[in-house]
């Protein structure tokens, strides 16, 4: 199943065809194709971009020292 956000971003990619369409420069079937050229091109640029950022947020938890309580004169 596709990610709402490779959808979002293919729809940002190919932008710029869409404003084309508004204007009466391209076929719908151009800027059709340019979206879905743009889905998988979307999909492998953000699983890059999860695969470098998926370590950013763990962190190894040392273990805990135990400490002996000791009595204040």
């Amino acid at each position: 199943m596709i990610r709402p956000s490779v959808l979002v971003f293919a729809l940002l990619i190919s932008l710029p065809a869409w404003y084309r369409l508004l204007f009466d420069q391209l076929d719908l079937t151009q800027v059709l194709i340019r979206f879905l050229i743009g889905v998988p091109i979307a999909a492998v640029l953000l699983a890059a971009f999860r695969f470098v950022t998926a370590g950013y947020g763990v962190t190894e938890e040392t273990p805990a020292t135990t400490v002996e309580p000791q009595k204040m004169d």
